[in-house]
């Protein structure tokens, strides 16, 4: 039987030369690694849609605007996930863990230092090259 791949809308939110990340929850896939925020990709909606809704759930902001910036697939052994990921430079609102997750601007030079999920290391590798 061949796994699900979870489609997942991930947004880089930059300002200046930082990006904004959460920590993820404990008890959830990934628990307690940190992550550029955002969410699963619903049946009827576009990357950029699903962008919007999840960052103004988790991190309640509005995106004005989101500019593709890579696709990657990862294979977790008990999950595969699909991440269309985009920058995010346009919005308004000032990012916080609106779900009562952690979250923090950090120096894009200084994102190395901090625990990602293993598919994230591609973006990283990208964003601070």
């Amino acid at each position: 039987m061949s796994q699900k791949i979870v489609n997942v809308a991930v947004g880089i939110i930059l300002r200046g030369e930082q990006s904004f990340i959460c920590k993820r929850p404990d008890d959830k896939h990934q628990g307690g690694l940190w992550e550029f925020p955002g969410g699963k990709i619903e049946d009827n909606e576009t990357t950029t849609q699903a962008l919007a809704r999840e960052l103004k759930e988790e991190i309640a902001i509005d995106v004005h605007s989101s500019e593709p910036f890579m696709l990657i697939e990862h294979d977790y052994g008990d999950k595969k996930v699909r991440l269309d990921i985009h920058t995010v430079s346009h919005f308004s609102g000032e990012p916080h863990g609106a779900e009562g997750q952690q979250g923090q601007w950090v120096d894009i030079d200084k994102l190395s230092s901090f625990s990602f999920p293993k598919a994230n290391e591609a973006i990283l590798d990208k964003l601070c090259s």
